[in-house]
């Protein structure tokens, strides 16, 4: 199981990168699409919090804990420990977004670019814990859906991070190649999330909280925020619960 997980949260991960091949063909892409894009990734991320980490891990929690509070007290406790754990390294790691500007400690000699490529680092991290978490209890169909739906989010998210960075002024190669880099944390996440999980059988529904808590919170505090903010809530309204009715389907479909 840990190497299929670590496998599928690589696959995962290359999705940034045939994502962002865009950018070497074709025009730019509009603002209001970028955010309709962000907006679909947001939509697959929370449906996947739900349908494939906290209620599965509600699931397991009454089987192994006995109690249907005691596993929903569990899910609540790894849901706040996921968001703590990201809020925590969203303000000690130093990074940079193109339009908020510099968030963490102080980044000392780091460059604009490497800033960047941690806040994008910071991002993807849970989704590919998310994915190995998803195969550690040895449910194969759990992790799949669940790599197919990260995959399919982290397709528009590369391009948009390839779009952002061509608005910056690096090549179409270079653009592609950074993009490329920030999903390739995804497996580090993911061979941690299914080896934590395997230890013990107890520490699975708290993991599968844990991981929809990480994402929530980078939904909440980044995603959203940055799609509403130049007046396109429409689209992006519109491509986050299209990616949720997706993720839903997929779920349904595979499990």
């Amino acid at each position: 199981m840990i190497l299929m997980g670590f496998l599928a949260s690589l696959g995962a991960g290359l999705m940034t990168a045939v994502g962002a091949l865009a950018v070497l063909f074709g025009r730019e892409i509009s603002r209001r699409t970028n955010d309709m894009m962000l907006g679909f990734a947001a939509g697959v991320m929370i449906s996947a919090s739900f349908f494939s980490l906290i209620l599965p891990g509600i699931e397991r929690g009454e089987v192994y804990y006995g109690s249907t509070l005691a596993a929903a007290l569990a899910a609540g406790l790894g849901i706040a420990l996921g968001a703590l754990v990201v809020s925590q390294i969203n303000r000690w790691v130093p990074h940079e977004h193109f339009v908020t500007g510099p968030e963490g400690a102080d980044p000392g000699a780091l460059s604009k670019l490497w800033l960047f490529i941690l806040a994008i680092t910071i991002h993807n991290f849970p989704e590919g814990m998310a994915v190995g978490i998803g195969f550690g209890g040895g449910d194969v169909t759990n992790g799949m859906s669940l790599a197919t739906g990260i995959g399919l989010q982290n397709a528009p998210e590369g391009l948009a991070v390839a779009v952002a960075l061509r608005g910056q002024g690096y090549g179409r190669i270079r653009s592609v190649w950074i993009a490329t880099l920030t999903g390739l944390v995804e497996p580090v996440g993911g061979l941690i999330g299914v080896a934590g999980v395997t230890v013990s059988v107890y520490v699975l529904p708290v993991g599968l909280s844990f991981a929809a808590g990480a994402m929530l919170y980078i939904i909440s505090h980044e995603i959203i925020p940055e799609t509403h903010r130049y007046g396109h809530q429409n689209r992006a309204t519109t491509g986050l619960i299209a990616g949720l009715i997706l993720m839903m389907l997929l779920d349904v479909t595979l499990g």
